[in-house]
């Protein structure tokens, strides 16, 4: 049932719904591993009739740190200049790929954060239609630090949930914001104490497949829309963004960093 590494993202299927364990070291970070695991997480999931997806993180560090700068960083050095938009844009199609379909799936997403919930991480977690934070979750964009801008659909789907106010406070100044805030901004639906999240995001499942499959998407489509003129202007702006002296040497700082958490802000 589940082809990926246990070093990337695991899921089971039980009941209708399923767990998908991010399980990535040292925090989760999205890069072609973890995107080729949910390519194929998301091709079993199509062919499926679950009612719930849970996502979670297994590891202590937090649920996403983000985009794999490291990762990204090195790519740009194995490969001649003029070829970096044409990689960098093949990459950003397959994340959108797969964010857009996680937003839209059939069925009712619930993420359950804790730690680090950062820049792509944070956008992975806006594609799920609830979620649920553990005391010690964070969330924030520290892209501008690095002369770019989110570019995986976070600020698009943010704006779906929370006003401006907020979202310029977090693009602009990179500082992140706890549960308790999080929760009275309306960004998730349920703050819990650490280590609880999993357990109450199981419950709400069970809840939700108590209700009538079509009647249950029919209201998804209606209240959740995908705004695609936003996330393709998002993606084009990133990828007019990214090749500048500003965005490569914040990168080369950020991979040769001896903190042990660069990540934050």
């Amino acid at each position: 049932m589940n082809p990926t590494s246990p070093t990337s993202i695991n899921w089971t299927l039980k009941n209708s719904i399923f767990e998908v364990r991010l399980q990535q070291e040292p925090c989760n970070e999205i890069g072609t591993r973890m995107l080729d695991g949910w390519e194929r997480f998301l091709k079993e999931a199509a062919s499926s009739k679950a009612s719930a997806v849970i996502l979670y993180s297994g590891l202590s560090s937090g649920f996403c740190a983000g985009a794999d700068l490291r990762e990204s960083y090195q790519g740009m050095l194995a490969v001649p200049k003029k070829k970096h938009e044409s990689l960098m844009r093949e990459f950003i199609d397959r994340i959108h790929h797969v964010m857009d379909t996680l937003d839209m799936l059939p069925m009712t997403t619930i993420g359950v954060i804790h730690g680090a919930c950062f820049g792509g991480g944070f956008e992975l977690a806006l594609t799920c239609d609830l979620l649920i934070a553990e005391e010690s979750a964070r969330f924030c964009f520290p892209e501008l630090r690095l002369g770019i801008i989110p570019c995986f659909g976070g600020i698009p789907r943010l704006k779906r949930e929370v006003g401006n106010a907020l979202i310029r406070d977090l693009l602009f100044t990179g500082r992140s914001i706890n549960a308790k805030k999080a929760q009275t901004v309306g960004l998730v639906s349920q703050v819990v104490a650490d280590g609880k999240g999993l357990e109450v995001a199981r419950q709400m499942a069970v809840q939700t497949a108590k209700f009538n499959n079509e009647t249950r998407i029919a209201a998804k489509k209606f209240i959740k829309p995908l705004p695609k003129e936003e996330l393709a202007k998002e993606k084009d702006l990133f990828l007019s963004l990214f090749q500048r002296p500003a965005y490569i040497e914040a990168l080369r700082k950020f991979v040769e960093s001896n903190d042990l958490r660069p990540y934050l802000p």
